[in-house]
């Protein structure tokens, strides 16, 4: 179904192309569009980041090094962006902003703009960024019952928890007081529902109890994407129609800019998903979630029971999970084929959401994010 949708290929009545097998890769899309908005997004969060409650944390944190506790890998992220670690929401919601431009209600209050942005826009964007991280430091919070010695003393990962806890507490607090500040009433119910979402998701995420034996959930692609919405593309499509609500665009705009925002973070959260089974230049097998896009449409096609004999196949003595043997039988599959059709599937319809902003720079380092998160070797 997915790969037929996509054959039709063409152009869009605005010049938006439907599907790209090529394109520029990532990192350069990213470059190219924060000159487009004005700064980089690196720089998104730094005046929180550099606050002295913060350094005050880091320095804290410091005191993991030496141990495996996530908090430190979250840490490292924000310093050294990597392909899969830069910080694209806000710039998302700065270039959906730009690409909108302001309403015929705002027309008048144009010399409020910047790079043809609002202030409260670009305050938008980073509130969105530290709720997005406050996200992510939180997830770094280990399970004390399931530690190994190798993982570091225990009074030291307990220490983590806290610190996870604390500076991600502070991160949230910080965009709530900016979120306020906004003074627009529909705008905070909005993000409060994405920060909502979050919770919801992460919660579904975690809900699988360690007493189960089986390392995979049975769940359907249907509700794999309903859970990926909430943990991984509400907060972005809320932020995105949040951005059109405070430059007063109508309501079909709003919705546009929410299914942009949604469809190609879904296009994101399955382009990440695959890189375990697309990467080329891979010669060590990479660990993957049995819950991913993949691991999920490979037991639609396959039925639930053979998709766990594999699993007990691939799990060597002492339970230990031979990803090598169940990589080459989810390739094997339509799992990996169908999981690429339903990411470009997804960035067709954020590529269909764009048709509606007038052709612009920004409209096209929007569809740029696209191709490259549904570009695959």
């Amino acid at each position: 179904m997915w790969g037929a949708l996509l054959r039709r290929g063409g152009r869009g009545a605005g010049g938006l192309r439907r599907l790209v097998s090529g394109g520029p890769p990532w990192s350069q899309v990213v470059s190219e569009a924060e000159k487009i908005v004005g700064y980089p997004t690196s720089f998104m969060s730094l005046r929180c980041l550099l606050s002295d409650e913060l350094s005050n944390i880091a320095m804290q944190v410091r005191k993991l090094v030496g141990t495996k506790h996530p908090l430190l890998d979250t840490a490292r992220g924000f310093v050294y962006d990597s392909r899969n670690n830069l910080q694209m929401r806000g710039l998302v919601v700065l270039l959906i902003s730009k690409a909108a431009g302001p309403s015929t209600e705002e027309l008048s209050f144009q010399h409020n703009m910047v790079s043809g942005i609002y202030s409260s826009q670009r305050s938008l964007a980073e509130i969105t960024e530290l709720i997005h991280t406050a996200f992510l430091v939180h997830r770094g919070i280990v399970n004390i019952g399931e530690l190994k010695s190798c993982d570091g003393p225990l009074k030291d990962m307990q220490f983590g928890n806290k610190m996870a806890v604390l500076s991600g507490d502070f991160l949230l607090a910080n965009a709530c007081t900016s979120l306020a500040q906004l003074q627009n009433t529909k705008v905070v119910e909005l993000i409060s529902s994405a920060i909502g979402d979050l919770v919801q998701g992460i919660y579904y995420e975690n809900s699988k109890s360690p007493e189960e034996s089986c390392l995979t959930d049975d769940i359907s692609i249907s509700t794999w994407k309903e859970q990926v919405f909430l943990s991984h593309s509400a907060l972005l499509a809320k932020s995105c129609q949040a951005a059109m609500e405070l430059a007063k665009h109508s309501a079909e705009i709003q919705d546009m800019a929410f299914q942009y925002g949604k469809h190609m973070s879904m296009s994101h959260k399955l382009h990440s998903d695959l890189q375990p089974f697309v990467k080329e230049s891979s010669s060590d097998t990479m660990a993957f979630s049995l819950n991913s896009a993949p691991a999920v449409l490979h037991q639609e096609f396959l039925g639930r029971e053979a998709w766990i004999k594999q699993i007990r196949e691939a799990q060597g003595r002492g339970n230990i999970m031979d990803y090598k043997k169940l990589q080459e039988a989810i390739k094997a599959g339509k799992g990996v084929t169908s999981a690429i059709d339903l990411c470009r599937c997804h960035g067709n319809s954020a590529l269909a959401a764009l048709e509606s902003f007038p052709p612009s720079e920004a409209r096209a380092a929007l569809a740029n994010i696209v191709y490259a998160v549904t570009r695959f070797p």
